[in-house]
């Protein structure tokens, strides 16, 4: 199978989702939003957005399972091919209107991911990246940061929003890269942090406590663009195993060895 080539497809079915999603933000009603538990929430937005996605993408590649945040997709994860979708990254972004929140797509051949993108619906960046083939924003290739050092770096990380229980560590973890670094932001959508640490606009990010449809596609975004990506101490699954560190590879270790002060 030509990855490269179903990128450039999965990157058109992207850029369709995103603009039902920017249309629908014109009149958003914060009315329509549920709660799916503590702080997460979903609208219909994301519902409607991941039904076309998945009926596209299984159009594409009728083989091929599903890993959907919003549980639409009628077949399940298989053995060999599946999609791991996130419709809309920073859907709290979304209902405040603030402008930061994405479309996300993966697929995954067994367990080696092989295609990626992430579309920024406000900015109407298209990152993509293919096993092999390199990573790009509107199609032009992207890299890493040449940063080799903490403090000339600036990281992103996320916020938890249920599991509190490790939230004093995160805190202190936090606290060292604010007297270490250029500062941390907190862009609110995983997908974009790890598609900017890609492009060289982040050095590293970090966050726990996260889904697999939330980072798949932008772990291969980082990996085809020259950085490394893991578990906060080891190298670990980073899509199915709930903690990310992505960075551009020159500063991995300094700061996993911040992180191993406090995070046990």
């Amino acid at each position: 199978m030509d990855f490269n080539a179903l990128s450039l497809q999965v990157a058109d079915i992207a850029r369709r989702a995103g603009q039902f999603i920017r249309q629908e933000a014109a009149s958003f009603d914060l009315a329509t939003v549920e709660h799916k538990g503590l702080h997460d929430m979903v609208s219909y937005v994301d519902q409607q957005s991941e039904k076309q996605l998945v009926d596209e993408l299984h159009a594409l590649l009728p083989e091929a399972g599903f890993i959907t945040e919003e549980g639409t997709a009628a077949k399940a994860r298989t053995e060999e091919y599946n999609w791991i979708i996130d419709p809309l990254d920073g859907t709290t972004n979304f209902i405040h209107g603030q402008p930061a929140y994405c479309v996300s797509v993966a697929l995954m051949h067994r367990d080696e991911l092989v295609v990626g993108v992430v579309y920024e619906i406000n900015q109407d960046e298209c990152f993509r990246a293919a096993l092999g083939s390199g990573a790009f924003c509107n199609e032009k290739p992207i890299h890493v940061s040449a940063a080799a050092n903490l403090h000339e770096s600036l990281l992103a990380t996320g916020f938890p929003y249920y599991k509190f229980d490790k939230l004093d560590a995160y805190l202190k973890i936090m606290g060292a890269f604010m007297q270490s670094t250029h500062g941390i932001r907190r862009v609110g959508s995983a997908a974009l942090d790890l598609a900017y640490v890609a492009a060289g606009r982040f050095d590293g990010y970090f966050e726990f406590n996260i889904n697999s449809y939330d980072v798949a596609a932008g772990v291969l975004l980082v990996r085809e663009a020259g950085g490394h990506v893991t578990q906060f101490l080891t190298n670990g699954d980073p899509i199915f195993g709930r903690e990310v560190l992505a960075t551009n590879g020159q500063i991995h270790r300094q700061m996993q060895q911040t992180i191993g002060d406090y995070w046990k």
